[in-house]
């Protein structure tokens, strides 16, 4: 029996309206490879040809518009335009791929421009074949091309058309098979998709409100089940993927940390210092060790091939992501790219203006760069990160973990649940749906796991709330003339940013690279691009600071360079009379974690004390916001080498559902308190759940493992299988039967 999707696709193939390739998988072969489809297979070949329909349309709209804006081109009446549509079409299916094969070397090394000058010189061929269709000069074709590239990409994302997905498909394939033909196995594979910062409870209502299609469609046709777990006090990107992906997230009491051994701060996504966090952490066995692949990462997972990963960015050793060269070699993907992020920073712009119309509140400031920064992080590299697995599921890999932080970025300054946080979950689905479609046509089947590393909690920020920052408070209540510094770093943003551009330099075999490494000369130190807050990659503190205090989310971090260990509360209350208590007592703090020299580790509230050693609680227990768990969290922290002499968490209202980050973001995590502790699993129904609770990120590493293992096993349900459900016993098979 052929499953409903693929008979669509069996259907619209024999009308010649897809190409069913001879070379991939049979049809026997790819049946358990489609996820499940209950659409009427007629409404959705309806549907395909409408989306045809469409695309003809706009590419003829769009050669229209052009000829009037380039006096140098004429299109003489709707015949001339169907006509020259229709053989653009027919030119670019036959000589492109020629070109893509042929000069692909060439295109690459001139960051596509070569690939542009093709384009026109198809353009100025279809002028001359069809009557009434013409193109003065090469220069004018050029600029034809990349206009109806850009109104062309402009109006597929307006109309959801996806018009190049068909065609972007064919020629990453093309590329992968240059490679060489990879192996078709029926041993699945597994591909591991990270959406940042996307809680559980986010999660099902933009199922719910039809902001992720794809998934939902997933999970009500019964092949894949949502469970939650809870991350680590430390609830951000770094120590999540160092558990998920190495199984060790230990010694990473936050995002950003200082380290009193080296004198320095430790950045989770700065290049240097995630490489050096890696190699405490790996053991040569991580999630990805089995010839897996890392993309768009903080880590690795011990992959023997990684791209846009930040502990591998400056190793010049290892393999680069294939899939990458689409973007450089491909005029289409080029134009469209800088097009869809010229049309993300106008989205940004009429949502910030919309917020402070409304007066929306909580709300930040969105401008200057940051639309720009924004639009780097939604299209840019979403898009890369997408071509890149597409090209990886080509060849067959075994397993690929990948993450997508748009959401994150998004939710950080427009609010978790804000619209255009959503609409990105909703551009992001779209992309599901182009990998859906590609894992039909891979060497081997796959089973896919979407899942979080963290959520996000909601409110204004400490500063907006109470006038002040932490490392403003904290100097208003140290002695006098004591230096306290909160050196200057670079937000999440600015780190993905910098991360593209330190993997894009190190690649020699493109123009575009070294035009990179000419343009960030000023801004690189061994290999690593820093732009933004941090103008330099060493960021320590000059030996002069008394304090200094970092701020990771929610969670703030207060350290003496001149105590030696871990400074006691007996130790600060003398240097520093009243600074434990008046932040103990503000009401912005929820908790501090603190050593004392008589009774252990102890956490202060406003009302009362914890202590961690034995358990007992005086007063109000300053937990109790904070989760049932909060005290084994906290327990763990305190037990690391590099634990900050005071740990601060900001205060979390649970009526209110919000909290307050010590860092400018509405959208915040890092620390405890709300749902940016509720990080989600979207996983096949075919792989068990432990019973009970899932806690901490090195948990999810083993659940990953084990699944790992009963996917390849060989009486293993295959992927996208929906498990048939014993029937219950109904109180009718009791009664007397009727006849």
């Amino acid at each position: 029996m052929v499953p409903k999707a693929r008979q669509d696709i069996q259907q619209v193939a024999k009308l010649g309206l897809i190409h069913l390739d001879p070379c991939g998988p049979t049809l026997r072969d790819v049946n358990h490879r489609l996820p499940p489809d209950d659409r009427d297979p007629v409404d959705h070949l309806r549907n395909h040809i409408g989306r045809l329909v469409a695309v003809f349309v706009v590419n003829g709209l769009s050669l229209y518009l052009v000829t009037w804006i380039l006096p140098g081109m004429t299109v003489e009446g709707w015949k001339a335009a169907v006509g020259a549509v229709v053989v653009l079409a027919a030119i670019n299916s036959v000589i492109w791929p020629l070109v893509a094969r042929y000069l692909g070397g060439a295109i690459l090394w001139t960051a596509g421009m070569l690939g542009l000058v093709a384009n026109g010189l198809i353009l100025m061929l279809a002028s001359d074949v069809v009557p009434g269709f013409a193109v003065s000069d090469l220069v004018t074709a050029v600029w034809a091309s990349l206009g109806m590239t850009a109104i062309t990409a402009i109006a597929g994302q307006l109309l959801a058309l996806d018009d190049d997905a068909v065609w972007m498909r064919r020629t990453i394939r093309r590329m992968v098979r240059r490679i060489g033909e990879p192996e078709v196995t029926e041993v699945p594979g597994m591909l591991f998709i990270q959406i940042d910062g996307l809680s559980e409870t986010v999660l099902r209502r933009a199922l719910s409100d039809g902001y992720l299609p794809t998934l939902a469609k997933w999970v009500r046709s019964g092949s894949h089940q949502i469970a939650s777990w809870e991350c680590d006090l430390s609830s951000q990107t770094g120590a999540s993927q160092a558990g998920i992906l190495h199984g060790d997230n230990s010694d990473m009491p936050a995002f950003r940390w200082f380290d009193k051994k080296t004198g320095k701060v430790f950045t989770s996504n700065r290049p240097k210092d995630a490489a050096e966090i890696e190699r405490g952490r790996s053991d040569g066995h991580g999630l990805l060790a089995d010839g897996g692949v890392s993309r768009s990462n903080v880590f690795s997972g011990d992959s023997p091939d990684s791209m846009l990963t930040f502990s591998t960015v400056t190793d010049r050793s290892r393999p680069s992501g294939k899939g990458f060269t689409y973007f450089v070699s491909s005029p289409y993907a080029l134009t469209r790219l800088i097009v869809l992020s010229v049309a993300d920073v106008g989205r940004e712009i009429a949502a910030s203006w919309r917020a402070r119309r409304r007066k929306m509140e909580p709300r930040l400031k969105r401008g200057g760069i940051y639309p720009i920064l924004r639009a780097a992080t939604t299209v840019m590299l979403r898009d890369i990160t997408v071509s890149t697995l597409l090209s990886d599921i080509y060849r067959g890999v075994p397993s690929a973990y990948v993450d997508f932080v748009g959401y994150d970025e998004v939710a950080h300054h427009s609010g978790i649940a804000a619209h255009d946080a959503l609409e990105t979950l909703f551009r992001l689905d779209q992309q599901f749906g182009r990998i859906e479609q590609v894992i039909a046509e891979a060497p081997r089947p796959y089973h896919v796991v979407v899942l979080s590393d963290h959520g996000q909690t909601q409110g204004a920020t400490f500063l907006q709330r109470y006038g002040t920052t932490l490392p403003d408070l904290v100097a208003s209540l140290v002695e006098q003339g004591q230096e306290v510094q909160s050196p200057a770093l670079s937000d999440e943003g600015w780190g993905n940013v910098n991360g593209v551009l330190s993997d894009t330099i190190q690649r020699e075999d493109s123009r575009l690279s070294g035009l990179l490494r000419v343009v960030t000369r000023g801004r690189t130190t061994d290999g690593e691009v820093v732009l933004g807050p941090a103008s330099r990659s060493d960021t320590a503190p000059g030996e002069a600071s008394d304090v200094v205090v970092l701020a990771s989310g929610n969670l703030g971090l207060i350290s003496f360079p001149h105590i030696n260990g871990r400074a006691t509360i007996e130790t600060v209350a003398e240097r520093h009379p009243g600074l434990v208590r008046s932040l103990a007592v503000h009401p912005g703090i929820g908790f501090i974690l603190m050593r004392s020299e008589t009774v252990g580790s102890i956490v202060i509230g406003r009302r009362g004390v914890h202590y961690l050693d034995d358990g007992r609680i005086e007063g109000v227990d300053p937990l109790t916001p904070f989760g049932p768990h909060a005290a084994d969290h906290i327990r763990r922290t305190d037990s690391f080498a590099n634990c900050p002499d005071l740990l601060v968490n900001s205060f979390f209202d649970t009526e209110a559902d919000e909290g307050a980050a010590f860092e400018e973001l509405i959208g915040f995590h890092g620390g405890l308190g709300g749902k940016q502790a509720e990080p989600f699993l979207l996983a096949p129904r075919s792989f068990a759940l432990p019973n009970g609770p899932i806690v901490g990120a090195e948990s999810i590493h083993g659940i990953l493992k084990d699944w790992m293992r009963t996917a390849s096993a060989p009486d293993a349900a295959p992927p996208w299988e929906v498990p048939q459900e014993a029937p219950a016993i109904s109180v009718f098979d009791r009664l007397p039967s009727d006849g």
